[in-house]
């Protein structure tokens, strides 16, 4: 069976991302991807392998497109940053790209808020190829998060990258994901002004 052609599985890919969103990650059925795109069940199955593959390849495309945001965000505080002072604007900045990916896509954020990564590689249906990329995805993100680390401290030890990771995930998660408040623009004020004072306090070197 000849594989769908690329623009094909990109637009199943956007609806996949729609359904989701609107109907939860149950209404993602090989059967309704088919009867909404037009393109059949059998070459769904040979493009994408299972249904949790299609979704995992979703996930894939959409984290991507939030990485690129982040690290394009990232390179473009630390071009303007004179000092390691000023590269805490970096990791503000990576802090609040949740909340830009949001504006800019805002089905593939709600996408990933949606389908939960984790659950993808428990299914066991996920091909390994598909949960390769999202096992990859934890290296783009530490490759960010190390040269966050090296810029304001000139280090990469545990202590340093967890205390990047906790203003750059765990911070945005409680102040700005939990509670919907990610279109909040107060609460987007709140997440800059708490990693700016996380980070007046370097991490230990014990």
């Amino acid at each position: 069976m000849p594989r769908p052609r690329v623009h094909d599985l990109e637009h199943v890919l956007d609806v996949a991302e729609r359904l989701a969103v609107a109907e939860g990650p149950g209404a993602v059925t090989i059967r309704a991807l088919s009867e909404a795109t037009s393109v059949s069940n059998g070459a769904l199955y040979h493009a994408f392998g299972t249904r949790a593959g299609l979704l995992g390849r979703a996930w894939v495309r959409a984290a991507e497109r939030f990485l690129e945001l982040q690290r394009t965000a990232v390179e473009q505080a630390l071009g303007e940053a004179d000092t390691d002072g000023d590269a805490t604007e970096a990791v503000v900045a990576a802090a609040l790209c949740p909340a830009w990916f949001l504006e800019q896509n805002p089905t593939s954020a709600r996408f990933l808020l949606t389908v939960r990564r984790e659950e993808l590689l428990r299914s066991g249906d996920v091909p390994a190829d598909v949960a390769d990329e999202l096992r990859r995805l934890d290296d783009a993100l530490g490759a960010i998060f190390v040269g966050l680390a090296l810029r304001l401290w000139d280090r990469e030890d545990k202590r340093a990258l967890a205390l990047v990771r906790d203003c750059v995930v765990h911070l945005p998660t409680a102040l700005l994901l939990r509670g919907n408040r990610i279109g909040d623009r107060a609460a987007r004020d709140r997440l800059a002004a708490a990693v700016r004072a996380v980070l007046t306090i370097p991490p230990s070197t014990r």
